[in-house]
């Protein structure tokens, strides 16, 4: 079949050249679709449902909300776990589906579930689905902030603003209502967060003893303010022949007009709201908080819709972040703090950096060896055109240009078929004009090319499929590592695709049109010389084959004892090249008050000179996305660039370490150091921010959160373990309210009622809006701001009784009140401060991360530490999870996609061969490189990871490779010579070709293994193994394998055809190559 190609590729070969730059014109083009991104998506597929629950409790949120909902979910097709959060007054549910699942069908299932399940909700408990987006997604971060925070600031519509309370609401009412609106609508944006300042409302602040003095409820109050606050259309009358619309205004405008309203009266005399409140412009009970460099802002964030590509959408969130930045308040801006496409920008030129490194490696080594400039520069156009034809590819399965996806291709690899094939060419075109004794005629260098490509394109076509092959199991990888190297199996797979179809096509057409003149074979001196003492070593090492063979057999098991010791971790983290650091403070911790508390963190941050800037999220954002409570923050670190640093070689973790230091001297305060993205990696793929986590599982919290303090105490003595933490699942001080049901019975009060009355004190009931064009402000009615934050108030609150027939006739429409602390004990507590569930399973969290250390190594001394040291208590058992679990999720699949890799290789050996013990010999090949990619490994101090064992895939590939070539040439030379000289007389000839091929794969890796930019972490043990491997292999090639050859097959006969048939001769008379 590849006779018949190279036949009609030579005979029409300035049209195959035609195609080709057809073919890379349209690759070209491609090129300029390739979605570019930083890195693959790796979150799981999950759909967030939020429920915001008023006036419960952690515990009752639990029972009366997240178990009513978790059990609504159950059954849904596709559904794989579900991990739940209910905390005071708030529930989060993670429902995590099968990766085949349709995320939009399932969303429709879930809104279904949702809708059945509502009513049986608590009154006022709304369940809402998060954004359709991913983990990933939050692609843009900006702040909304005012250029000098400290100065009064008056409002382009004449308002001056003079407390820091009132600037911050005006931040917020710009993001809400001006960026919010806009940044939604950009291509590809699911939704858009917001979190800091407060939402500005007119307030209603009531005095209750007024209130009691008058005998006005506080539900009066709210009813006459709504029933006041309309706008309404009386149809229409004709005057004179034209039609007027009629309308009745009673819409409220500002606060003057709400003091003004009549709510009743008393002995004929009108009681207004200004009688018994007092309405000002106020603020909510705000959730969250945010700061900027030791300053208030308001922090939005850009949500990436689902299958979008974050490249795009950054550019078009920044774009119009920067077009609204000339519309603003004069004093007013807008800034971008986090944008993805600064990491896509710097993670892509690491890769462009690499690629072009390993290029111009790849093409001067063709050249030192190949001894002649127009072969070497034939082979090196495969390179461009590969990558052009993988474009093609890469856009029409709308995959993306990212960090994994190219980040592993090596031209070398690229150029393997090629190089045996022009190396072969040179050669019999140089032995046929010396033979000759002059230049070849035009039909003679024609038939020449057709015999030297025919002569080894079948061990080059199996070598290049198997290479192909190694990697098409990685594409059944599933779960996170999966998604991370699915892309670049399938990117390396088009590539080495597109490669294989240029070796067949484009480079002998080439070879045929650039090699018209004399070719003279001109070896590289050193490469002579070199192969002078391999052949002067292979006879002594064919004569005495032991010591050859028990070298590489003590190799192989060193190997194998030292990948013991190498250590284990998912996959190397990638350097986002800032810092995100977690500020927990004890539970009950107000939002008011940490917010004091982060500004000071924050400015102690900002004097690090390799700092730019710092922001932090403190508390619940208004999605909901990244739930925290108000003890907790979110501290986003943005570095400066290394060379803008006092001291550029000071390391990463060594700052850390230093901040660290730093912070750790406030009182009452832990911390967490990780970074942006990796953070909300670990959370929404695990539950957990640590590496490492312990979850202990069980029904009674103090059994749980006892067990857990212990496990935590034997992972803080372990070497490598930081911030370790148990979550915090109590300590929450309560005010709680508790009704004496005796007297409510007595004086027909509901417990409903009096619940009503006190949430309206407090939180505050919404009566109404008003509106200042196409924004509006509700009005809210609640206790004035003394009595609410004081208990002892609390206890003198009025409430309305009702009111009896008697009473009614006796004192007409004045109504009887008695304080709350007659009807209820008020009592400070400490509560349940949130409750985590798994799969419908109480859990309490030990994490900790693991620095200074692998990941393996330390979690299995836990174990071993855990096992021995601690025993669990009846009804409780522990679950290792965090980064661990995927590490232990990816060897589970690694067990069984890597012998189904070796299998595939021996078939297609024996598939090559039709021999059991050749294909046995060349596959000898792969054990030969593990040693090699081990001894690399320990010697750059790096453990095992995936991305390590995808290095050993393509390694035993590549191994193959040399092996099946070397072979393949031998059983050809049998044909002709004795077993001896024919394998003296094969290695000799396949000499350059195999160095070539080795140098060319490991040389397109070099610059990959040595790289330090951004996401380099993750390509370097992949380069790293291959480069090992390929130098023990490829002498191992070189002499063991041609003495193994010799024992195993001395006194058989070369492998012919089964039987000889006689098709049309390829290259006969008739058909005879036309000049």
């Amino acid at each position: 079949m590849f006779e018949r190609i190279l036949y009609e590729v030579i005979q029409r070969r300035v049209a195959v050249i035609w195609v080709t730059l057809l073919l890379a014109l349209v690759g070209a083009y491609s090129l300029t679709l390739l979605p570019i991104d930083a890195v693959p998506d790796i979150t799981n597929n999950q759909v967030v449902i939020n429920t915001l629950c008023p006036g419960l409790a952690p515990e009752e949120v639990e029972k009366q909300v997240t178990f009513p909902l978790e059990t609504a979910l159950a059954g849904i097709p596709g559904l794989e776990s579900t991990r739940s959060l209910s905390r005071n007054e708030f529930s989060q549910i993670s429902a995590v589906f099968a990766e085949s699942s349709n995320i939009y069908f399932v969303r429709q299932l879930v809104a279904e579930r949702l809708a059945a399940v509502r009513n049986r909700l608590p009154v006022g408990a709304e369940a809402n689905m998060g954004p359709i987006s991913t983990g990933l997604g939050e692609v843009v971060m900006w702040v909304v902030e005012m250029e000098h925070p400290d100065q009064d600031f008056k409002t382009p519509e004449g308002r001056w603003l003079r407390t820091p309370e009132q600037r911050s609401m005006y931040l917020r009412e710009i993001q809400e209502w001006v960026v919010r609106p806009q940044i939604r609508g950009v291509a590809g944006v699911a939704d858009v967060d917001s979190i800091g300042g407060y939402s500005r409302q007119f307030v209603v602040e009531v005095d209750p003893d007024k209130l009691s003095a008058l005998g006005i409820a506080l539900d009066s109050l709210v009813a006459e303010l709504e029933s006041n606050n309309l706008n309404t259309g009386a149809g229409y009358i004709e005057v004179q022949g034209r039609a007027l619309n009629v309308k009745a205004l009673g819409r409220l405008r500002d606060e003057s007009d709400i003091a003004k309203v009549v709510i009743g009266e008393r002995h004929g005399s009108p009681i207004r709201v200004s009688d018994v409140a007092r309405v000002r412009m106020g603020r909510d009970l705000r959730m969250g908080s945010a700061s900027k460099d030791g300053s208030e802002v308001v922090v939005g964030t850009a949500f990436m819709r689902i299958g979008e590509n974050s490249r795009i959408v950054a550019e078009g969130v920044d774009r119009k972040l920067k077009e609204m930045e000339s519309s603003m308040p004069p004093g007013v801006r807008i800034r971008v703090v986090l944008n993805r496409m600064q990491l896509v920008d710097s993670t892509i030129s690491t890769v462009k950096k690499n690629l072009a490194e390993g290029a111009i490696l790849v093409i001067v080594v063709l050249f030192a060896i190949l001894g002649n400039l127009r072969a070497a520069l034939i082979v090196a156009m495969a390179i461009p055109l590969s990558m052009l034809f993988t474009a093609i590819g890469m856009v029409s399965l709308k995959m993306s240009g990212n960090l994994m996806s190219l980040g592993a291709i090596d031209f070398g690899l690229i150029v393997d078929g090629s190089v045996i094939i022009v190396e072969n060419t040179v050669r019999v075109l140089a032995e046929q004009e010396e033979e000759k004794g002059s230049p070849l005629t035009r039909a003679e260098r024609l038939r020449a090319v057709f015999t030297a490509s025919s002569s080894v394109r079948n061990a080059t076509a199996f070598g290049e499929a198997i290479i192909i092959l190694v990697y098409i199991p990685i594409l059944f990888l599933t779960g996170v590592e999966g998604k991370m190297f699915r892309p670049m199996a399938m990117t390396v797979i088009l590539a080495l695709s597109s490669a294989f179809v240029l070796s067949l096509t484009f480079i002998p057409a080439m070879v045929a049109v650039g090699l018209n003149q004399s070719v003279k074979e001109r070896e590289n001196p050193i490469l002579g010389f070199l192969r002078e003492r391999y052949v002067w070593a292979l006879e002594l090492h064919l004569r005495r084959p032991a010591p050859g063979l028990i070298f590489s057999a003590v190799g192989l098991v060193l190997g194998l004892l030292l990948f013991n010791r190498l250590g284990q971790e998912f996959v190397p983290t990638l350097d986002e090249k800032n810092l995100a650091m977690q500020a927990i403070r004890p539970p009950g911790t107000g939002v008011e008050h940490a917010t004091e508390l982060q500004r000071q963190v924050e400015k102690m941050v900002l004097e690090f000179p390799q700092v730019d800037r710092v922001f932090s999220k403190t508390g619940t954002a208004d999605l909901a996305a990244d739930p925290m409570p108000p003890n907790a923050s979110d501290t986003f670190i943005m570095l400066k660039a290394n060379e803008k640093w006092p001291d550029p070689k000071l390391d990463k973790a060594e700052l850390v370490e230093q901040i660290e230091a730093k912070v750790s001297l406030l009182p009452g305060h832990s911390f967490e150091f990780t970074q942006p993205i990796q953070m909300r990696f670990n959370e929404l793929v695990s539950g957990v921010r640590g590496d490492v986590a312990v979850k202990v599982f069980g029904d009674d919290f103090e059994q749980l959160t006892g067990a857990a303090g212990k496990i935590a105490k034997l992972l803080e003595g372990i070497r490598g373990a930081q911030d370790v933490r148990v979550e915090q699942v109590s300590g929450l001080p309560s005010l709680s309210v508790v009704p004496n049901r005796d007297t409510l019975g007595r004086l027909g009060l509901s417990v409903e009622k009096l619940q009503a009355e006190i949430a309206t004190a407090i939180r505050g009931r919404e009566s109404g809006f008003i509106l200042e064009g196409d924004r509006r402000f509700p009005i809210v009615v609640r206790l004035k701001e003394g009595l609410r934050t004081d208990p002892d108030a609390l206890k003198q609150l009025p409430i309305q009784l009702p009111q009896t027939a008697f009473e009614q006739g006796k004192e007409g429409n004045q109504s009887h009140f008695v304080p709350l602390g007659s009807l209820a004990e008020v009592q400070l507590t400490d509560s349940t401060n949130q409750v985590s569930r798994d799969n419908g399973k109480r859990r309490v969290v030990v994490q900790c991360n693991v620095r200074g250390r692998d990941l393996g190594s330390f979690v299995e001394e836990a174990q071993a530490r855990v096992k021995s040291s601690f025993k669990t208590p009846p009804g409780t058992y522990l679950v290792w999870g965090g980064q661990y679990e995927n590490l232990l999720e990816a060897k589970n699949r690694l067990r069984l996609v890597v012998p189904v890799c070796l299998v595939l290789i021996l078939l297609f050996l024996y598939a090559s061969f039709r021999s059991v013990k050749l294909a046995g010999l060349v596959f000898v090949g792969v054990p030969l490189a593990l040693p090699g990619g081990i001894f690399a490994l320990w010697i750059r101090s790096m453990p095992f990871s995936i991305s390590a064992a995808v290095g050993f895939i393509a390694l035993s590939g590549v191994a193959v490779l040399n092996g099946l070539v070397l072979v393949t040439f031998i059983e050809e030379l049998r044909q002709e010579y004795p077993l001896r000289n024919a394998v003296s007389k094969g290695c000799s000839l396949r000499f350059r070709p195999i160095l070539m091929t080795a140098l060319v794969a490991a040389l397109g890796f070099l610059p990959m293994a040595l790289s330090s930019g951004t996401g380099a972490e993750v390509q370097r043990p992949v380069a790293t193994v291959v480069i090992g491997g390929l130098c023990t292999t490829t002498p191992l090639i070189l002499f063991v394998l041609p003495a193994l050859y010799l024992l195993i097959l001395k006194g058989q006969r070369a492998i012919g055809p089964d039987f000889e048939a006689r098709p049309k001769e390829p290259m006969g008379k008739a058909e005879e190559l036309q000049p």
